[in-house]
């Protein structure tokens, strides 16, 4: 063999393993900027510094706490928060942008200048609960603190729970994206998925197989089914002995989590047919919210428990399938990927709860962002949405919320409005057959665009959006050759130089307590009671 082979790449020579390397670098050295040095990159809003003293500005220009027109940020975590733009299909992006646009710029304003539900009253994005007076939320007068359950009498001598006008809509455009998902893979690949079940299914199988399923099945034994079978019995026994050995902490009883499994079943193949032709999951977390509040009232623990069995055995599922996909396309035996999937699984949860309970015990006032230090990245932002639905649908629950003694009960006509929304785009697609275009509009990804707001805010929507139409658009019709050969190596440059650099700066400062250096980038382009009004 020519010494030549053996090197990682010729002199002179640009591999894709070069480039990716010098992505990563990249990406390693810049991202100290917005990580570190200068965060306010990570959210520039002009309309805020051209009416800095205008709380109405603040609302409209603010990409962290408003609408965001005009914010845009210099930092790959923003853009990729809501996964990589530029692995995400084009159409995706765009129905993703519309369904953006029309609800945070043109449903949301009517909703909040109208004052519907008292809006002006609250922040106009805030996914935190409010008393009538719209004050915060006190979760200690209608919580039993001995026992952790709803406290009738207290919340009848308090007040009901208000929301900001964009939460109250966003928790009906997700009882929509729920129905609009059913419907919507009911009328464009029900009439596929009913012939793989039929009897002939063995048939269209084989018809429909392709060149990868036909060298896998030549070259390798698949997974026997008997091994999937054991885990599920495995995991769900010690489910429901979790459950009823620690019925104090968890408050879910042993027919809570055979049902939570249920729901996971029938929602799992919807969500991952959407999943699959458009790299974005829709958010159907709340049904299952809804379902235990309905059913088991006054009990936060049991509902956040129920949410996890349910809507994060379906997020586990729709992984486990894309990382056999992965396999599936590179030619990894099936068994090998089973095994290093399942020991991945124990090593990461290991470490999760490890790190999860040395950070708690470590970390002075975490997720409390009144009492941390000026900087500090540790406020929790998607835990702290994670209590608030909590406080919503385990304490007071869905009856005083969206059924008959609660504010929002007109919300459940969205239940309605997404199970017809597909009916018109499929129709339109059988009488245009040829029309490609009208196939491409995604009515559950148009209807939950807005479901990852909170934690993400409207800056991440609008750099991912903007990023996103560059590649998959200008650059892939101009440039189609490097688009194919470079765009996904980017990606993942990218995503790795930043998540080096966001551990560099941990270990070394901010475990430290050092979490921001003190000049004058630091200071908020806001002042004080615009920012208290907009929070």
């Amino acid at each position: 063999m020519h010494p030549g082979h053996c090197m990682m790449w010729t002199k002179g020579e640009f591999t894709k393993l070069r480039f990716f390397l010098i992505v990563l670098g990249s990406s390693f050295a810049y991202s100290i900027v917005p990580n570190y040095f200068f965060p306010p990159i990570s959210a520039l809003s002009f309309v805020c510094w051209i009416w800095k003293n205008s709380i109405t500005a603040q609302q409209i220009g603010s990409g962290l706490h408003g609408l965001g027109i005009g914010s845009f940020g210099l930092d790959w975590s923003v853009a990729s928060y809501l996964g990589s733009p530029l692995a995400t299909p084009g159409f995706t992006i765009v129905n993703t942008l519309i369904g953006f646009a029309l609800t945070v710029y043109v449903l949301l304003p009517i909703a909040y200048w109208t004052n519907v539900y008292k809006a002006k009253r609250f922040p106009i994005i805030n996914y935190h609960p409010f008393d009538a007076s719209g004050a915060s939320y006190n979760i200690s007068q209608v919580l039993i603190n001995e026992t952790f359950q709803f406290n009738k009498r207290g919340y009848e001598a308090y007040s009901k729970i208000n929301l900001s006008i964009f939460t109250a809509f966003n928790y009906g455009l997700s009882l929509a994206t729920l129905s609009a998902t059913l419907s919507h893979v009911a009328l464009f690949n029900g009439s596929t998925i009913w012939r793989l079940w039929t009897p002939t299914r063995a048939k269209v199988r084989n018809q429909t197989t392709d060149v990868h399923t036909r060298l896998m099945k030549k070259n390798y034994e698949s997974v026997p089914q008997y091994w999937f079978y054991i885990i599920l019995v495995v995991a769900l026994g010690l489910a429901i002995l979790l459950s009823e050995g620690f019925q104090m902490q968890f408050q879910l009883p042993y027919w809570g989590v055979l049902l939570a499994c249920a729901l996971a079943l029938f929602l799992t193949l919807p969500i991952r047919v959407i999943t699959a032709t458009t790299n974005q999951q829709p958010g159907l977390n709340l049904i299952t919210q809804l379902v235990i509040g309905y059913l088991y009232p006054g009990k936060p623990l049991a509902n956040v428990a129920f949410k996890t069995y349910g809507y994060t055995s379906i997020s586990q599922a729709i992984s486990f399938l894309a990382d056999f996909k992965l396999g599936h396309y590179m030619k990894i035996p099936p068994k090998s990927m089973f095994i290093v999937q399942l020991v991945g699984m124990v090593v990461s949860c290991s470490i999760y709860f490890g790190t999860a309970w040395w950070l708690l015990s470590s970390v002075d006032h975490i997720c409390d962002p009144q009492n941390l230090p000026k900087g500090s990245p540790w406020t929790c932002s998607g835990d702290d949405a994670f209590y608030s639905a909590s406080i919503i649908w385990g304490v007071v629950g869905p009856l005083r919320m969206f059924g008959r003694l609660g504010i929002y009960e007109k919300m459940n006509w969205f239940f309605l409005i997404g199970l017809l929304a597909p009916l018109p785009v499929w129709v339109l697609s059988r009488i245009y057959p040829n029309k490609k275009r009208i196939k491409l509009m995604n009515m559950p990804i148009i209807i939950g665009a807005t479901q990852s707001m909170p934690p993400a805010r409207s800056v991440n929507y609008l750099t991912w959006a903007v990023v996103g139409i560059i590649f998959n658009f200008y650059v892939y019709r101009k440039f189609k050759s490097w688009w194919v050969k470079h765009t996904y190596i980017l990606s993942a440059g990218l995503d790795v130089g930043a998540a080096f650099m966001a551990l560099l700066v941990y270990f070394t400062l901010q475990l430290s307590g050092i979490h921001r250096i003190k000049w004058w980038a630091l200071m908020v382009i806001l002042t004080p009671v615009t920012v208290k009004h907009l929070r």
